[in-house]
Order: C-alpha cells, then sequence, then structure tokens
C-alpha cells in the first residue's frame, strides 16, 4: 500500500479532531457564528413586527423580499472585501453596522424608512457566512475534515436558529418583539469584539486589476453557475422553514406562539440527526464530490415544504419542519463541498460570497412565492411549487456531475 493511500485510510478512520487541533480563529468565528444565531431574531420575527403596524400581505412580503435584496447584495461584497480588504477588517466593519442598524427595525413606523433599514440589515445580517467559509477552506487542509467543521458549524446555526424561533416565539408575546430585536443587535457587537481580538491581522490584498480578473473568471465558470442555481432552487425550500412558515401559519391563524413550536420540533430534529449524518457525511466528502448527495438534499427539503403547504395545524407545521431538518443538514455540507473542489484558492471569499447569495436569493424568492401562490391558489400551490423548486435543483445537479470531472473550469464565452 502506498503511503498516500496509507494516509487517505487513517484520514478516514480517524476520530473527529480535538479542539486544540482546530485553529483559534476558527474557533472564535464558529463561536460569534453560534452567537449571532442564537439571538437572531431580527428576520424570522419581522413579519410579527410589520403585522403590528397594520401593514398588508403585500407589503409585507415585499420588505421581506428587500431583507433579501440587501442580503445578496451584502454576501457578494463581503465575500469580495473578504479577498480584496481581508476577512478580520469585513467582519468586524459588517458585524458593527448590523449593531447599529438592527434597532431601527424595532422602532421605525414609516414604510419608505423601514424599506431603507431592510435592505441594509439584510445586508450585514449573513455578513460571517463567507468569512466563515472561506477561513475553514483556508486554515483546514483535508477534505473530510473541512465537511466535519462544515457539518458542526451548520449543526450550531441549526440548534441556534431552532432556540431563536422557540425562545422568540415563547417571549414575544410577553415582551414584544422590539425587545428581541435589540439582543440581536447586541450579539452582532460581540461577534465584532470576537473578531477583533481573535482573528489573525489581514494581509495586503491583490491590486485591483487582479481582482477584477478573479471576478470575471468566476462569473464566467460553469461548474459555479450550475452549483448556483441548483442551490438556489433547493434554498428556496430551505429558507422556507423561517421566511415562508410565519406567512402560512399567520394566514391560517397560528399566533408566534404556534410557530415557537414548530422551531422546537426543528431543534430536537437537529440534536437528533446531525451527529448521525455528520460523520457519514464527512466520510462521503473524504472520497468524491457530494453529487449525489445534493441532489437527495433537494428533493427532500421539496418534500418538506410541500408538506408546510398542505398543512393547517401547529402539529401538520411541526412534521414539515422535522422532514426539512435532513435535506437542510446534507446540502449545507453537500454544498460547501462542491464549492471547495471548484473554488479556486486565491478567490476563496469570492466563491463563498456568490455561492451564499444563493441563499439571499431564496430569502427574496420564497417569501415573494408564498405571498403569490396563497393569493393564486391557497396552500396546494404552494405545495405544488415547492416540489417544482426541490426537483429542479436535484435535475441541475445532472450537468453539473459531467463537469465536475473535468479539472480545468470550464468557462462561458
Amino acid at each position: 500500500m502506498s503511503v498516500a493511500a496509507v494516509r487517505d485510510e487513517a484520514a478516514i478512520s480517524a476520530p473527529s479532531p480535538s479542539p486544540r487541533r482546530v485553529p483559534t480563529s476558527i474557533r472564535a468565528l464558529l463561536c460569534g457564528t453560534f452567537l449571532v444565531r442564537a439571538a437572531g431574531f431580527t428576520y424570522p420575527f419581522l413579519s410579527y413586527r410589520l403585522d403590528q403596524l397594520d401593514l398588508s400581505t403585500n407589503v409585507v412580503s415585499r420588505i421581506l423580499a428587500a431583507f433579501g435584496v440587501g442580503w445578496f447584495v451584502g454576501q457578494l461584497v463581503c465575500g469580495w472585501l473578504a479577498d480584496r480588504v481581508g476577512r478580520r477588517t469585513t467582519l468586524i466593519g459588517a458585524m458593527s453596522v448590523a449593531a447599529m442598524v438592527l434597532p431601527l427595525l424595532a422602532h421605525l413606523a414609516s414604510t419608505p424608512a423601514i424599506f431603507i433599514s431592510t435592505v441594509i440589515a439584510g445586508a450585514v445580517y449573513d455578513a460571517p457566512r463567507p468569512i466563515v467559509s472561506a477561513s475553514i477552506a483556508a486554515l483546514i487542509s483535508a477534505e473530510e475534515e473541512r465537511a466535519r467543521i462544515n457539518g458542526w458549524r451548520h449543526f450550531a446555526v441549526n440548534v441556534s436558529a431552532a432556540l431563536t424561533g422557540f425562545a422568540g416565539g415563547m417571549l414575544a408575546g410577553s415582551i414584544g418583539v422590539t425587545p428581541l430585536i435589540w439582543t440581536n443587535a447586541v450579539a452582532c457587537a460581540g461577534f465584532a469584539l470576537l473578531a477583533w481580538r481573535y482573528l489573525d491581522a489581514d494581509q495586503p490584498h491583490p491590486r485591483i486589476a487582479t481582482a477584477r480578473a478573479e471576478y470575471r473568471a468566476a462569473l464566467g465558470d460553469v461548474r459555479l453557475w450550475l452549483l448556483t442555481l441548483a442551490s438556489l432552487a433547493a434554498l428556496v425550500c430551505a429558507a422556507g422553514m423561517f421566511c415562508a412558515l410565519p406567512l402560512l401559519m399567520t394566514d391560517d391563524g397560528l399566533s408566534a406562539t404556534a410557530y415557537g413550536w414548530t422551531q422546537l420540533a426543528n431543534f430536537a430534529a437537529v440534536v437528533t440527526l446531525s451527529p448521525v449524518l455528520t460523520p457519514w457525511l464527512s466520510r462521503r466528502a473524504a472520497t468524491a464530490p457530494m453529487l449525489a448527495e445534493f441532489a437527495a438534499s433537494s428533493l427532500i427539503l421539496g418534500a418538506g415544504m410541500t408538506v408546510a403547504g398542505l398543512a393547517s395545524t401547529t402539529i401538520g407545521y411541526s412534521l414539515a419542519v422535522v422532514l426539512l431538518v435532513p435535506g437542510e443538514i446534507i446540502i449545507f455540507i453537500a454544498a460547501g463541498n462542491l464549492l471547495d473542489h471548484v473554488a479556486p484558492a486565491e478567490a476563496r471569499g469570492l466563491y463563498a460570497g456568490i455561492w451564499g447569495s444563493t441563499l439571499a436569493l431564496a430569502v427574496i424568492l420564497a417569501p415573494l412565492l408564498t405571498g403569490w401562490a396563497l393569493d393564486q391558489g391557497g396552500g396546494l400551490l404552494t405545495a405544488v411549487a415547492s416540489l417544482a423548486a426541490g426537483l429542479l435543483g436535484a435535475t441541475l445537479i445532472l450537468p453539473l456531475t459531467g463537469l465536475m470531472r473535468r479539472q480545468p473550469p470550464v468557462l462561458l464565452g
């Protein structure tokens, strides 16, 4: 047996790395990610805050979509800045802006002012995502270890998001949404402090001409386009768990407390399934690009939101959330693995930002799609649209499978 084969076999069979083997900066990023997600009340409860202003469903869905517009732009800009200016500077700046702008959403009453603040809040709300992805890819060399860290990263995100939904749902009725949004702002300030204290100083960035060349190369990479489009279709369903579900439940006359119970079901499913799926997915990542796993996750997500579209009770929505969880666990690990195979080392932040924009676009499309479907055909049309999105995401993996076997990137034009 060759030395490389022995090394690979040992890597596959080795136990999970101890926390001491993970760089301090990565641990700080994971802790910060958990912090801002555990206190990430702003977006999932924004529709309830807007409901207090007696806005129409159409206006509310457009404001939620405006949040997604900001999210989309923020992913692209933060990913680019992470490569050019530096991950530490970009993260500190974004989290500082979030700490200042999020409280505005708790107090503004003017619709135009809410729109503007929502776009800015969306731009910085998920800013850590491309920075953390690029840092893991840059500092962790083994593919299995990257997948394992990404798996537990998303475990922390899912658990904290579920706790956010449950705690927020339980507290919103007694203390209101305003203190929850303020808590989110304080958490963002805390993440900025963590980044300032524990992230390494940024290195000098390349010339602007080099940056523009990398951007052109990324936008011309067919593999990145296919992965992006497939992710968008699947993540429209995944985003439904926290941005379409409140609209569906509100339409059925269910309260924020009912939404909190669905997030408790989410928490239980994440805690149960992540310890089972993450090690298995990590081993799969070490053997081949996770194309089949990605396709399966898209189908699972489509099925979960199909059940949500047909549900009308808290129990029904809780069942839909439980069905969504395995698809969400798989897709983030699989997409991260595929992105590692596609992205060049010098543009990891850019590629992560472009991919991260798919979740932002999903946040735009999910409430718009749900609002349109509810107006035109009710829950049944919502279910059909969700199933179609899941099928589309799985189908787009077919051409990507062929292109992933080619080492050089396939460029457009």
